[in-house]
């Protein structure tokens, strides 16, 4: 909100911004920003609006330009995948692998956070797709395509009772500390809710951002996790143990989030394609015109 500092980001002076600024409101017919006493306090309601179709048009504008780009050069460019620690851990590694050996000119750069992080990074044009499991907020502009669906397993350390009681229920897990997501994560709400259901109320004594972490809890005997089966490696977690517990939780799902409005070049649609064979270009694209 200060003129002064967008002049001297646009390289013109402020009288020049102030001028821009009446022409536009003129133009439209309403007061974009509130003032007082002659200067800028905040965006007016009809700001608000305008501000968010300006922002589509710099994202189309953008798309054009990649257009461009994609005609120019087909296996060169900058390619910007976001998503979850879990993905970005264990989904990620061999697909990335595999692009890089194809696409040895495209730069990736990935972008961890939280699902809600996630989608707004595709949404804001700082991410070109977000992966992520579940919670992946979707307001009109972006489309989120399903892909995979992960079971769930119960991590304990070897040897601890959990182990010893089979067929495992709601019952006996809700016996022992549980390591859960942090609340921005709808897995957490997925396990609260089946254990609400079945009239158990689990014992969370920590909450976590990533299955590394919730993993290395309870091998500190901390408490059990209940994570998806990507997120276990045997060969890997060679200090824990898993239980399948598929058939007491839902399965979880794990989205590709893309913009629709975005223009995608034929190595990110390949990405895709990459890490779920099933989404071939024709299918994306049907998904995104839906």
């Amino acid at each position: 909100m200060n003129i002064s500092d967008a002049a001297r980001c646009l390289f013109t002076s402020q009288p020049g911004i102030s001028k821009q600024i009446r022409l536009l409101e003129e133009e439209l017919g309403v007061e974009i920003f509130n003032r007082k006493r002659g200067r800028i306090v905040g965006l007016s309601v009809s700001g608000e609006q305008v501000l968010s179709i300006a922002e589509k048009m710099l994202n189309d504008a953008e798309s054009l330009k990649k257009i461009g780009d994609a005609m120019s050069a087909q296996d060169v460019g900058n390619f910007v995948v976001a998503a979850t620690h879990t993905q970005a851990r264990y989904a990620l590694p061999e697909v990335l692998k595999k692009f890089s050996a194809k696409y040895p000119k495209v730069a990736v750069r990935l972008k961890q956070g939280n699902p809600g992080q996630v989608s707004q990074f595709v949404l804001e044009g700082a991410a070109d797709i977000g992966i992520a499991t579940e919670a992946l907020s979707v307001p009109s502009e972006l489309k989120a395509i399903p892909c995979h669906q992960w079971g769930r397993v119960v991590i304990t350390r070897p040897g601890h009772a959990l182990q010893k009681m089979r067929p495992v229920s709601l019952e006996h897990i809700a016996r022992f500390p549980i390591i859960a997501y942090d609340r921005e994560f709808s897995a957490r709400q997925i396990i609260l809710q089946t254990f609400e259901a079945a009239g158990l109320a689990p014992n969370i004594v920590l909450s976590a951002l990533d299955a590394d972490v919730m993993k290395a809890c309870v091998e500190l005997d901390l408490g059990i996790a209940i994570l998806t089966r990507l997120a276990f490696d045997q060969s890997k977690d060679k200090n824990l143990s898993a239980i399948d517990v598929g058939h007491l939780f839902p399965s979880s799902t794990t989205y590709i989030a893309v913009r629709r409005r975005n223009f995608l070049k034929a190595y990110m649609y390949d990405f895709i394609e990459m890490f779920s064979p099933k989404l071939k270009k024709h299918a994306v694209e049907k998904a995104l015109a839906a």
